[in-house]
């Protein structure tokens, strides 16, 4: 929701959904800000090195759920599932632009999807065809394909501290 927020007031939501945004905001500034992520933003080419962040970011993404079982032991589809269900039974909180993206993500199935990397490049490349402006986006998959090892041990750096990071500032049920 909050990529979303865009002419909505955060403080006539409830209370666990703005800690909610508050949460994705501090992992969008850990990311952005984290020397493993600027390194690895370096790779790119100068034509997409304004995109590597959002690359990165869908990239990651494909790497977690390659290495799932090495951070929780609860089983990837029901976490996909459960998840699915939980968003669509906020809908009536989230903008009409927001509700229209999470039912496409459920119909078309897209946390499963990044599983195989040709599914992230059509992501990608969806994401690039939404950008108004001029830009060298569109193909980005062939730099990850290229640098698919180097991206892929960085994750495995990065991860297991922004895990800790969320665990941190969470002020969800631990138990869950």
């Amino acid at each position: 929701m909050a990529d979303f927020m865009r002419d909505v007031e955060l403080e006539k939501l409830p209370p666990l959904v703005q800690q909610g945004i508050q949460l994705h905001r501090s992992v969008d500034v850990f990311t952005d800000t984290h020397p493993t992520v600027r390194e690895l933003r370096k790779i790119f080419s100068s034509e997409r090195r304004r995109f590597s962040g959002v690359v990165l970011d869908v990239v990651f993404d494909h790497f977690l759920i390659k290495h799932w079982s090495e951070y929780t032991t609860r089983p990837f589809d029901q976490f996909v599932d459960e998840s699915y269900a939980a968003l669509w039974r906020q809908k009536t909180l989230m903008p009409e632009r927001m509700e229209m993206v999470v039912g496409w993500m459920i119909k078309r199935d897209w946390i499963r999807s990044y599983s195989e990397i040709s599914h992230v490049g059509r992501a990608l490349d969806g994401l690039a065809g939404r950008l108004k402006m001029e830009h060298g986006f569109h193909g980005a998959i062939v730099e990850v394909q290229a640098q698919y090892n180097a991206i892929e041990n960085g994750f495995l750096k990065f991860f297991p501290q922004l895990y800790e990071h969320v665990e941190k500032h969470s002020t969800r049920d631990k138990k869950a």
